[in-house]
């Protein structure tokens, strides 16, 4: 039978419009919208978001249009499908003016240019050999770059600041880059800089854009999410290289491509991610970014990469339009204005089908509504590696099944997405499957289908059983022995090998924002999340209000030997309980929303702030309603009715508000130490108990070594000496128990007091800050 002949390649053309010129290659397709992530962006209202697609085929190249709105026009006809070449002028929703495109042949490359040169940027520096999305001649005068209009070369891209950079030409005839305080920074080969000069083998990265100097042009290469990842021989030792958690894992992987990562527990995939996302570098081998080492362009290239935590990273009381909006502040630019914000929102809520759920409660949606939240949340910023974690935890079939086709979704738009799964009854929607043995290594890399008959199974809890059963079998060896790896890593990896061992140092990334603007968007946030809070809210009405009346039946309208004690032990026991009660759950609770946001740039010191200032004014207003409740009106028995610095009652509600907000401060204590919501309970009713003991009330502590150096660190110790200083308790109350010289009615004493709670409270959110610290990824541990 004669062989059927094999049509030539289309030819690459030049396509030129008004915004630029880009060389189409006849390996790919290229998509013409008003989307930004499209390859040829239009900018016109006429033209849809997804106007129109330019195929190579069969030797020569055709315009498709997508169904838009305003049609396509070549030769100054509405085409649906048309053969197109050099010379061809198409228009996009207009036949007579709107925005052309011209199609050219290339121009043949300078003499004086090496040929690799005028193509692609060298694999030392991005690693890639892709067509620069756009050629421009090269700038006689300083360029500036970035998102606003005014600049002389626009960069429609959200994490790029209005004006965030000058490509400077020197006298020389030489070139600078210079960033002009821009938010996420930018690089020269892959390594922030604010001055530096530019050579002819430089890339400039500024947000997904990368710019390089080729001869007489600037070109520029757009990362629209179509890229490889390739691991190499990654390996993790823990216990001083005791202990393998991976054990030299390699694997290639596509554009567009779904990759699922499967193994029993214990067999390294957290572990994996870490190493993968440049959250926990591994100390061995290296991860290549589209051909660029990963861990050594950390700095501009974590903003591409998106992870989804298995724990939702979601306020559950916002909507989901709010959970999205509040994310879109933090993570983006500080100069980016809400119109711009609102606009990214709603298209990631489109693409991600939330439209009719956006104004619900999150802890309203099913899980696998809230899991597209979730994944919402990264696509804002674009993300071209997208990384997830368990994200069918806890799921049905039906919703896991859902939620894996949501995934193969997003990998055929355009992106290279791993998820990390238990879970092996949707591993048919994937490419790629990576198997993991116990220690880490790997059993098994290709096709899904091809997975259960090369490992010789006919079900995977079989297999799972036998990885647990079978310890000493060498699984990594088989695979490294077939032909499954030959054909699936070896002859599939197009990388040369960049060998690495030891400590990579990342910077921590830079602040989007400054610490003011996300503390003040953190406190609007954790405001409108508290008051969603039904729950909280009937509490912290309710707290102040049953003890405050307490507190007044044992006054009786006057403080006197028999009641003046337990009033005061009642007010401390209050604002206790009511500080603890609001912080004791709060950073346990939302630990897996801290560590992602701490990964993307969120301060630390805003974030605890945000707690202290939402928590403290609730706190303080609690503790003033508390003492108004208890005490207005009622004969305090103050030393001729005056208190040491101010009248008495306002003495007594400024110690019972410092004692609360202490309280608040050692709730967030214990909310750090813990490990699960669930032991903050108990611990609350101790620390209540503590207080109630060792606040002077009820065991004398002055003059009893051990008892009373050890109340100094109780904050009820200090609240009820400065309340009984304010009335004159020692007058009123004679004994051995309020014969104590913190007790006294003088200035002196009582700024101690109240000082000492001041002291406490700085030292507690001191604590606190540092044991937040243990909670966050490796690389922000500074």
């Amino acid at each position: 039978m004669a062989e059927r002949p094999v049509a030539p390649p289309a030819p690459e053309l030049l396509l030129e419009t008004d915004t630029g010129s880009t060389v189409m290659s006849p390996n790919r397709d290229y998509h013409v919208g008003r989307d930004p992530l499209s390859d040829i962006v239009l900018d016109d209202a006429r033209v849809s978001w997804h106007h129109a697609v330019l195929r190579p085929e069969d030797g020569h190249w055709t315009i498709e249009d997508a169904d838009s709105t305003n049609g396509t026009y070549a030769d100054g006809h509405r085409v649906h499908a048309w053969d197109v070449g050099p010379g061809t002028v198409i228009r996009f929703g207009n036949p007579s003016d709107g925005p052309r495109a011209v199609l050219a042949a290339p121009p043949a490359p300078a003499p004086q240019r090496p040929p690799a040169a005028t193509a692609v940027p060298a694999p030392g520096r991005t690693g890639t050999r892709r067509q620069p999305t756009t050629v421009r001649p090269l700038p006689s005068r300083t360029v500036r770059i970035g998102r606003a209009a005014d600049n002389d070369l626009v960069l429609d891209d959200l994490v790029v600041s209005r004006h965030h950079a000058e490509l400077r030409v020197l006298p020389d005839g030489a070139y600078e880059i210079a960033d002009l305080g821009s938010h996420n920074g930018t690089y020269l080969n892959g390594r922030p800089v604010t001055r530096a000069p530019v050579g002819r083998e430089d890339v400039v990265g500024i947000g997904h854009s990368a710019f390089r100097l080729v001869g007489d042009q600037l070109q520029e290469y757009v990362d629209t999410g179509e890229i490889s990842l390739e691991v190499q021989d990654l390996t993790v030792t823990v216990d001083h290289g005791r202990r393998t958690l991976l054990d030299h894992v390699s694997f290639p992987v596509g554009e567009k491509c779904l990759l699922a990562v499967v193994g029993p527990s214990g067999a390294g995939k957290s572990t994996l991610l870490g190493a993968l996302t440049g959250q926990r570098p591994a100390g061995h081998g290296a991860v290549l970014y589209d051909g660029r080492d990963l861990y050594r362009d950390y700095a501009e290239l974590r903003q591409r990469i998106g992870l989804v935590p298995q724990d939702d990273v979601l306020h559950a009381q916002l909507t989901v339009r709010a959970a999205l909006s509040y994310a879109a502040e933090l993570r983006f630019p500080q100069d980016t204005v809400q119109a711009e914000r609102r606009a990214r929102v709603e298209e990631v809520i489109r693409e991600l089908g939330l439209q009719e759920r956006a104004d619900q409660p999150v802890h309203s949606l099913s899980g696998g509504q809230r899991k597209r939240v979730s994944v919402a949340l990264e696509l804002l910023t674009r993300p071209s590696l997208l990384f997830l974690d368990e994200p069918t935890s806890g799921l049905d079939p039906g919703m896991e099944r859902s939620v894996m086709h949501m995934l193969r979704g997003l990998a055929d738009d355009g992106r290279t997405v791993v998820v990390v799964t238990h879970s092996v009854l949707s591993l048919d929607v994937c490419d790629r499957l990576l198997v993991l043995a116990p220690g880490g290594r790997t059993a098994y890399y290709g096709p899904p289908e091809d997975a259960l008959p090369f490992l010789g199974f006919t079900q995977w809890p079989e297999a799972f059983e036998a990885f647990e059963r079978d310890q000493d079998r060498d699984w990594a060896g088989e695979y490294r022995a077939s032909p499954l790896h030959r054909r699936h890593i070896a002859d599939a990896t197009a990388q040369p090998r960049r060998p690495r061992s030891g400590p990579v140092v990342i910077a921590p990334p830079p602040r989007p924002r400054s610490r003011t603007a996300q503390l003040g968007t953190l406190a609007r946030r954790y405001t409108a999340a508290l008051s969603a809070d039904r729950t909280f809210l009937v509490i912290t009405i309710a707290l102040p209000f049953v003890m405050g009346v307490m507190a007044r039946a044992l006054a009786a309208g006057r403080l006197t030997s028999e009641t003046a004690l337990n009033t005061l032990l009642v007010l401390c026991v209050g604002a206790v309980l009511t500080g603890a009660a609001n912080a004791v759950r709060e950073l346990v609770k939302e630990r897996a929303i801290y560590q992602r946001e701490r990964a993307v740039g969120l301060s630390r010191a805003a974030y605890l702030m945000s707690k202290v200032v939402v928590l403290g004014t609730v706190t303080v207003l609690q503790a003033v309603v508390l003492t108004l409740i208890a005490l207005a009106g009622v004969d305090l028995g103050a030393p001729g009715g005056e208190g040491v610095l101010m009248p008495p009652l306002a003495e007594i509600t400024v110690a019972v508000a410092l004692l609360a907000f202490t309280a608040t401060m050692l709730g967030l204590l214990v909310s750090a130490l813990v490990r699960k919501e669930e032991a903050t309970m108990p611990l609350l009713v101790l620390l209540a108990l503590v207080q109630v003991v060792f606040c002077g009330a009820l065991l004398q502590l002055h003059g009893v070594p051990g008892l009373e150096q050890l109340s100094w660190l109780v904050p009820a110790r200090w609240a009820l000496a400065a309340m009984a200083g304010t009335v004159g308790l020692a007058r009123t109350v004679p004994g051995k128990l309020t014969d104590d010289p913190l007790f006294a009615h003088t200035p002196g004493v009582w700024l101690l007091d109240t000082g000492l709670l001041v002291a406490l409270s700085a030292l507690f959110g001191l604590l606190v800050s540092r044991l937040l610290r243990r909670h966050e990824p490796a690389v922000m541990r500074k």
